[in-house]
């Protein structure tokens, strides 16, 4: 079986779909009128991911309002947010450029989501000749709606995390409901959970057992053969071409990282400095058996931050050099993060967001030809890449 390949999730959105949400933040235009703007570059993401054939599309989230906040909120600038909520939330990552990104804030409960992923997944499932996946927030980044300090009155932390865990597993089994075949979770705060970071102060308080436990909460709610399918992503953030954690050692992570019992990880390396230590975390934590299913890792060959467009040559020395550590049979290649994991990113260092789309479809092409050429030096197959 030859090694096999997905993406991670999102795409840069057009500048055209971006100034819609800032219409729509503004009064200028109406929902409806923002969805059909997200519903063509949705067609436009899936269309142009099958024309360079890969194996498995989504709309490149064009109708998110980020990774992280989809469920709870239609603008990142907080228009349509959820009940129980308020705007004024803390800052869940601050970026090496100086920009952050901020979280809701929770008033009360019941905690529930406003919209789920299964919606895309439908709407994807109908234009899509493709096997579609969808990517999904992993209950670990909205634990942090809850107040760190105290307990909201007459709503304890205890419930909110109950309430929670439904939710997200409610949002998994929808989407597969809905005819996806993947499911990743996203897990960038995985990273950032070990920056000791003064302006952020959930940073400084050691969570990330707490939050292994917490997105386990949810996995185990699903069988071996479900798990399968259910992959996690961790990176050091991806925003306005800038990271937010990339100076944490990797390890004090990846140590740790394996212990999720998900069936698969979206693993970013190819903007590390040292891949060859990366590769050899991975091949000493992943799991053979981790509660009944073997743990395969996705790593990253391509750098959605950098406008270079990398060689299907490289692709294929990276792999071939991660077989060095990791079993081939639990090998696979994705890039080390969404192109665009929020709807407002301009992409300075590519020019702008639709330069980016177009350098997207290079890099994942190069992917697609490079990870080949690995299957083939590696002797695992020669028939095309796929899950």
């Amino acid at each position: 079986m030859p090694i096999p390949t997905e993406l991670v999730g999102s795409l840069p959105r057009p500048m055209r779909l971006q100034e819609a949400y800032a219409d729509h933040d503004e009064g200028k235009i109406t929902f409806e009128q923002l969805q059909a703007e997200q519903d063509a570059a949705a067609a436009d993401s899936i269309r142009r991911l099958e024309e360079v054939g890969e194996p498995i599309v989504t709309d490149g989230e064009q109708r998110e309002s980020s990774f992280a906040t989809y469920p709870i909120t239609d603008t990142l600038a907080g228009t349509g947010l959820a009940e129980n909520l308020a705007g004024d939330g803390q800052f869940f990552a601050i970026f090496d450029d100086g920009h952050h990104r901020q979280l809701p804030r929770l008033t009360g409960g019941p905690f529930r989501y406003k919209t789920f992923a299964e919606e895309f997944v439908r709407k994807n499932r109908a234009i899509a000749t493709h096997p579609v996946k969808q990517a999904v927030i992993a209950p670990s980044m909205l634990m942090l709606l809850y107040p760190l300090e105290g307990e909201i009155d007459g709503y304890p932390r205890e419930q909110f995390l109950a309430d929670l865990c439904d939710e997200v597993e409610k949002d998994i089994r929808g989407c597969f409901a809905a005819g996806a075949v993947r499911v990743s979770v996203d897990f960038t705060e995985g990273r950032l959970a070990n920056k000791n970071d003064a302006r952020n102060p959930w940073t400084g308080k050691n969570m990330l057992q707490e939050f292994i436990d917490l997105n386990n909460r949810v996995l185990d709610r699903f069988s071996p053969q479900e798990r399968r399918n259910i992959g996690i992503h961790t990176c050091p953030g991806g925003d306005c071409d800038s990271v937010h954690s990339k100076e944490v050692p990797y390890e004090q992570l990846l140590e740790h990282m394996f212990d999720i019992d998900a069936g698969y990880f979206l693993i970013q390396c190819a903007s590390e400095d040292d891949r060859e230590k990366v590769y050899r975390l991975c091949g000493r934590h992943s799991r053979e058996d981790a509660d009944g299913v073997a743990q395969v890792c996705f790593i990253g060959v391509i750098n959605p931050l950098d406008p270079r467009v990398e060689t299907p040559e490289e692709v294929r020395d990276a792999l071939v050099a991660a077989a060095r550590h990791i079993p081939v049979e639990r090998l696979g290649a994705t890039d080390d993060c969404g192109f665009s994991p929020f709807s407002r990113d301009v992409k300075p260092k590519h020019g702008s967001p639709d330069a980016a789309r177009d350098i997207a479809m290079q890099k994942i092409a190069a992917r697609l030809k490079g990870t080949q050429m690995a299957s083939e030096e590696l002797g695992v197959g020669s028939e095309p890449v796929g899950v």
